[in-house]
């Protein structure tokens, strides 16, 4: 079907597997063994997927030169969850926790993220729909399966988006770097709140910043002046959880 997309890595199948998604076909490396490979053809198999084992030049070709360890899983594209549901659920969460992109083009830093924001209990990554990084197989497999278990939602306007989670009583801090922002180690991170992460060269963007309620800095203390925003956003992330589990 012209509307599939191609999932590649063993954590990203594993994880299509475990998600029920319909999958129209798995290549799988000839020689490649391993228990969890053997456990994850077996379950692909159980339930009636055709399964092909392949050279490696085939499956370098069908992975377009992105890696894939050795499985990919051609499968329908996965239905993300609406704004307006999320909004929902926001209203309904006592502690929500939402990631919000500002500009975020790399689409391995998009998967490292996405990969974060789950691990930490995020309910979803908000971006923009323009100019900003693709879902494609690179972030998907940078996710390590994330990307089926977490809420990827693209808004039209990124400024209203953040003003109808205030509206909720959402508390959105802004992550940047200048002087005289507070470490965001100082500040209350228990109730309802997302954080902002810039883009990787120009961090946030003006109208974004104005939109925010709090910026917050992350404490440095070496020589390096800015960590990239996928281990930035990963750093924040723990804090928050850090003090919700304190």
């Amino acid at each position: 079907m012209s509307d599939e997309t191609k999932i590649h890595g063993v954590n990203p199948v594993q994880a299509l597997l475990e998600s029920g998604r319909p999958v129209s076909s798995l290549w799988v490396l000839k020689g490649r063994h391993g228990k969890r490979v053997e456990e994850m053809i077996e379950g692909f198999r159980a339930r009636g997927v055709p399964i092909q084992f392949c050279e490696r030049t085939a499956m370098d070709r069908m992975a377009d030169g992105g890696a894939h360890q050795g499985v990919i899983a051609r499968c329908a594209p996965r239905e993300a969850m609406s704004w307006d549901d999320l909004l929902d659920v926001v209203e309904k969460a006592k502690q929500p926790l939402l990631v919000i992109l500002d500009g975020v083009e790399d689409p391995h830093n998009l998967g490292a993220i996405m990969r974060s924001a789950e691990a930490f209990g995020a309910l979803a990554v908000i971006l923009p729909k323009d100019r900003t990084a693709p879902l494609n197989a690179g972030a998907i497999k940078a996710s390590a399966g994330a990307a089926e278990r977490l809420d990827l939602i693209r808004v039209t306007n990124l400024a209203r988006a953040i003003e109808q989670l205030q509206q909720r009583n959402v508390w959105v801090i802004g992550l940047a770097g200048e002087a005289g922002a507070p470490l965001i180690g100082t500040l209350d991170c228990k109730g309802p709140l997302a954080l902002v992460m810039g883009n990787e060269g120009s961090g946030l963007r003006r109208l974004t910043r104005e939109r925010c309620d709090q910026l917050a800095a992350i404490p440095m203390g070496g020589g390096v002046g800015s960590l990239n925003v996928s281990v930035a956003t990963g750093v924040a992330l723990y804090e928050v959880l850090r003090q919700r589990a304190g």
